[in-house]
């Protein structure tokens, strides 16, 4: 799920959306990059995309030595995070948010052969499984968000949705909906549903989850390195022009699968690089909470955990399903159906050694289905109040 920055705020709404949103989960007035305030110090843009590196670099540091989950990601996000909350000069770099998910993509991408996808074919199943657990969230989570956060049905409905942030947004502002609840409520979802994974891997199924690495294979030439950063050129140009989900990392991951199916590089990239765009990652992800009151933050967060609690639940029981039905083996299972971005969870799948094909295409499934049926059925939603 390819995230937009976060919003620009004026008093409680973002700009140009003059609606009169619900009283739940708002953002509070932040300060312009560089004004000072509660945002610290007043320091250039430039100055505080810096600071925000930094500070992920030495969180990504700090994991990795402390041998946590996914650290180079995970240690960027908690410590820029905390940062944007104790109100320190920091902002990402979200202008560069399409280049490190085009790199990630590339990545997975170099995960797809010929036997994984001989496994298409068989995952009819599977996706019927993903189809009724998506009804099934629904039916969970945006009552949850109705009746324990207060928020309106509307609200409510594109915040519970498991579907992509950019979209739910539009959506949900279109009719009517707190904008600011719904990128809050997002945004925190995928934060929890990573921390989450990452812990019921380690602690709970006793898996592996150090730094999303990448498989040994034939040495990084000039002319692979060529063809892999065509295919992350290409790719994003091509996402964009055909609209598809997270353009800029399904573009490339499809030119990506498409070379390394086809046999003209075996090569992946470098395992530096990787790691550079993990804490990009992170520290985009973290710096999106700057300006965010610590109380609201901690009522929104304990809402998210409520919410991706109830959803990993019913996770769990569609995995066993398709366990049972399609022999997919629950850890595979949890990954393809977590509310995680699909970018995240592909990395954990990448840690974890397993079918990261298997993984991405059950999320681009789930993306797409949330696409064109929460439109529809948000119809029949309960008139605002």
């Amino acid at each position: 799920e390819c995230c937009p920055p976060k919003a620009e705020v004026t008093g409680s709404n973002p700009v140009g959306c003059a609606r009169n949103h619900s009283p739940a989960l708002r953002f509070p007035p932040v300060a312009a990059a560089g004004s000072g305030d509660r945002n610290g110090p007043d320091l250039p843009i430039l100055a505080r995309i810096a600071a925000g590196l930094a500070l992920g670099t030495l969180g990504g540091f700090v994991f990795h030595a402390l041998a946590l989950p996914l650290p180079w990601m995970l240690g960027a996000l908690f410590f820029t995070m905390t940062g944007a909350v104790a109100g320190l000069p920091v902002v990402g770099p979200t202008r560069l948010r399409p280049a490190v998910v085009a790199i990630i993509g590339v990545l997975l991408g170099s995960r797809f052969t010929p036997e994984v996808m001989g496994q298409v074919g068989h995952m009819a199943l599977t996706l019927a499984i993903l189809l009724v657990y998506l009804v099934a969230v629904a039916a969970v989570v945006v009552p949850f968000y109705r009746y324990v956060g207060r928020q309106d049905w509307t609200t409510a409905y594109f915040a519970g949705m498991p579907g992509g942030l950019t979209e739910m947004i539009e959506f949900g502002e279109a009719r009517g909906a707190n904008v600011p609840a719904i990128v809050l409520a997002h945004s925190l979802r995928i934060v929890v549903t990573i921390a989450l994974m990452a812990f019921l891997f380690r602690v709970v199924l006793g898996a592996d989850v150090g730094a999303a690495t990448v498989a040994k294979g034939p040495a990084l030439g000039l002319a692979d390195a060529a063809i892999l950063t065509a295919s992350a050129i290409i790719g994003a140009v091509f996402g964009t022009w055909a609209r598809l989900p997270a353009p800029t990392f399904l573009g490339p991951l499809i030119l990506s699968a498409g070379v390394h199916l086809a046999g003209v590089t075996e090569s992946a990239p470098p395992s530096v690089l990787i790691n550079a765009a993990q804490v990009m990652l992170g520290t985009i992800l973290g710096c999106r909470f700057l300006g965010i009151q610590p109380a609201m933050l901690a009522r929104a967060g304990l809402l998210s955990l409520g919410s991706t609690v109830l959803t990993l639940s019913l996770a769990a029981l569609a995995g066993l399903a398709m366990g049972r039905v399609a022999g997919i083996d629950l850890d595979q299972a949890l990954l393809a159906l977590a509310p995680g971005g699909l970018t995240e969870m592909g990395l954990i799948a990448l840690a974890i050694q397993a079918d990261v094909a298997f993984v991405a295409l059950h999320h681009v499934a789930r993306i797409l289905m949330v696409l064109v049926l929460a439109p529809m059925a948000a119809r029949f939603l309960p008139a605002r109040r």
